[in-house]
Parts: C-alpha cells; sequence; structure tokens
C-alpha cells in the first residue's frame, strides 16, 4: 500500500500508512494530522514510506518512547561492569528534550536544537560528543535487539577543538590527597601513578591483585578496549597504598572482592566529595563554581609522568591502556613547564654557541696576527 490521504475537513488531512500485521495478524497503521494543502499531505505521505522503507518506521516503533531507551543504556552498562553512575548523569541532561519523544518523531532537527542549547548553556564539544555518543548507544541497542531494524540517521560528532588538557602537579596531588575522604585517597593514589582509567580503578578486585610478585592484572573484559594488561606495583608509595588496603580489608570487610570499597561495598559515585575535597585544595573555579581538576586529568598526568622518566611510549601505552597512538598522544601533554623548559635548552645552546663563535673569533684573530708577524720577520731577513 503506497498510503492514504483522507480529507478531514478545511485544510486538515488523516495521512495513513500500513506497518504490518502484529502477532495476532491485526492490520497496524501509522496515522499523522497534517494542516495544510494536499501536496503538504502527500509529502508527509512520502517522509513516512520512506522511514517504513528504511526500517524506522514500524510496529515496535509506534510505542517506542526514546527515555526508555535511554534506559536500556544504563541496563547495558551494567550488564558490561562499564560506569552506569556516569551513563545515568549523562542521560539526565538527554532526557528533558528527547525523553517523553516518541523514536517515530525524532529527527536531524531535534539533534541539532539539543546541540544549539547545550552550547548556549556553555557546554563544550566534548561534552555534548559524550551526550550524543549515548543516544547513538540507544538507537544501537535497539536495532541489535530488533526493536528497530535501522538507525533513523547519522549523528555526527562535532569537531573537539576545546579538548580538555588538565593534569596534575605533584602538589596538587598532595593538596587534594590531603582533602578527600579516606576512602578516596588510595582512589587517588592509585589513578595518579598508574593513568588507570575511573572504571578500572573502582571495578578492581583482589583476584586481580598479586602483592608477592608486586603485580595487577587487568584481563579482557576488564578493560575499556578488552584488552589484557599488567600493572608492575613498583612505585613504593603504590604498593604501600595497596598494602594498607589489604590489611584495611582482612581486619574489616574480609568478604569484600574489591580493592577500593566504601564500608565493604563498591565505591560508584563520588563527584560530590571530589568537588568539596577540590575546593578545600584550593582547585576550584570560583567564577564557574566547578574543580579546576577532573578526575580523568589523573589519566592524562599518569601518562606525562611515564614519558618525562624515560618510559619508552610502547612501554607507557601497555601500561596506560591505550590501543592507538593517536589518542595516547592527545594525553602526552606539553604544559608550559615543557615550554620553559624547550626556551631554556634553546638559551644555553645559544649561549654556548655565542661563547664558541667568540672563542674561534679569537684564535682566528691570534693566527693572523701570528701570521703577519712571520710575514714581517721574513721580509725584514730578506731585506738585510
Amino acid at each position: 500500500m503506497a498510503g492514504q490521504i483522507i480529507g478531514r475537513g478545511d485544510r486538515t488531512w488523516l495521512v495513513r500508512v500500513f506497518l504490518g500485521r502484529d502477532e495476532n495478524g491485526k492490520r497496524q497503521y501509522h496515522n499523522k494530522t497534517v494542516h495544510g494543502n494536499k501536496k503538504d499531505a502527500e509529502r508527509e505521505r512520502n517522509k513516512l514510506l520512506t522511514a517504513r522503507d528504511g526500517g524506522t518506521l514500524t510496529i515496535f516503533s509506534e510505542s517506542l518512547i526514546i527515555g526508555d531507551m535511554l534506559e536500556d543504556v544504563i541496563h547495558n552498562y551494567r550488564i558490561n561492569g562499564q560506569d552506569a553512575e556516569w551513563a545515568k548523569l549523562v542521560i539526565a541532561n538527554l532526557k528533558p528534550t528527547f525523553g517523553k519523544m516518541a523514536f517515530s518523531a525524532i529527527r536531524p532537527s531535534h539533534v541539532d536544537k539539543y546541540i544549539q542549547e547545550r552550547k548556549a548553556a556553555g557546554r563544550a564539544n566534548a561534552t555534548i560528543n559524550h551526550e550524543l555518543s549515548i543516544l547513538r548507544r540507544a538507537f544501537n541497542l535497539a536495532r541489535k535487539k530488533g526493536t528497530i531494524s535501522a538507525v533513523p540517521f547519522h549523528i555526527a560528532k562535532l569537531e573537539e577543538n576545546n579538548v580538555r588538557k588538565g593534569f596534575f602537579e605533584h602538589a596538587d596531588y598532595r593538596k587534594l590527597l590531603d582533602k578527600l575522604p579516606a576512602e578516596l585517597k588510595p582512589v587517588l593514589t592509585f589513578a595518579y601513578y598508574t593513568g588507570c582509567r575511573k572504571g578500572e580503578v573502582l571495578n578492581l578486585r583482589w583476584s586481580q591483585v598479586d602483592l608477592i610478585g608486586r603485580m595487577i592484572r587487568l584481563e579482557p573484559g576488564e578493560t575499556k578496549n578488552s584488552e589484557a594488561r599488567v600493572i608492575p606495583l613498583r612505585v613504593e608509595e603504590l604498593h604501600q597504598t595497596i598494602r594498607m588496603q589489604r590489611a584495611l580489608r582482612d581486619q574489616q570487610y574480609p568478604d569484600c572482592p574489591w580493592v577500593f570499597c566504601r564500608d565493604g561495598q563498591p565505591i560508584l559515585n563520588f563527584r560530590k566529595s571530589w568537588e568539596t575535597a577540590c575546593e578545600s585544595a584550593g582547585l576550584w573555579d570560583s567564577t564557574q563554581k566547578r574543580p579546576t581538576r577532573i578526575f580523568h586529568d589523573l589519566r592524562r598526568t599518569g601518562v606525562r609522568n611515564l614519558i618525562r622518566a624515560g618510559v619508552p611510549e610502547k612501554v607507557a601505552m601497555l601500561i596506560s591502556g591505550h590501543k592507538t597512538r593517536s589518542v595516547f598522544e592527545r594525553y602526552n601533554i606539553v604544559d608550559e613547564r615543557d615550554v620553559i623548559d624547550a626556551m631554556s635548552r634553546l638559551d644555553t645552546y645559544t649561549r654556548d654557541r655565542a661563547v664558541a663563535e667568540k672563542d674561534a673569533a679569537e684564535k682566528a684573530a691570534v693566527a693572523f696576527a701570528e701570521s703577519w708577524h712571520t710575514i714581517g720577520t721574513q721580509r725584514q731577513k730578506r731585506a738585510s
């Protein structure tokens, strides 16, 4: 059926498109009222037919609400051992716009409007990309389940010229370490020295820790890129921190499987504690009313410190868990200190070169004078 257009009064039309039969064999239609002339109704009918034939307008999509699809993402995060609390925070930003919207109603213009609103609220492109990636994941999960047969349209990423380049100097790390609650201090230390992702840190279990061999093993499925890797506990402060965590576990929570816990339970979220500690430590932007350091800055810091310590890039990537060099390079941050050090080296080079040129000029002058002295002596001998 090509779709029906039924007059419903002055400049009002009912556009009806056949979708198929349900499990009881009953015919199902998509109905939409269009105000305008018949050409407007025909254009809407053609759009609906294109959506039906493309698989985005189905029997299921008629009752499919995007808010429910976003909830499926949170469930999927939990199943895969990912940071479901982070997903909840991101989805909280998406729901006011998309939460009650039917899947069949969403258009690229809705996404464009969302982007404009988030930019107007001062959100960076990287933040908006994270949010849109959750929306894409909701669509892809529905497609894999067979609820929809195709993703309605491509959601492009924004250009991230505003990628964060924050990092912790050692003094910053010490100040924050002093202000954090007791259960979060070892989390900070571990992330600072290893550059591990937040989810990898919080999901770390004692079955992965070898204190005698001073080694931590992350197995496939426990990392973001699903590749195994090892983290040597050769930094003394890091090793002692894990040892103290084991002693605390054995004494107070002998059945707790997590290396980092809060009263024997896994740490799911610590945003409020982080913000309070950052404010107390002076790592706070009073104008924006937010911390000047985020947890992910520790990952950048871990990579930078490994490189500065002379660790080969390939080995540093194995420790930090970066699969591609292009992503790894984004974390190998060059800061003001690097630039100052580079200019100091340039200053030393130019000074040394100036001294060398001066010495060479003086030696040339001496040689020139000696040469003329020799020529003069020979002329006197010939004259006599």
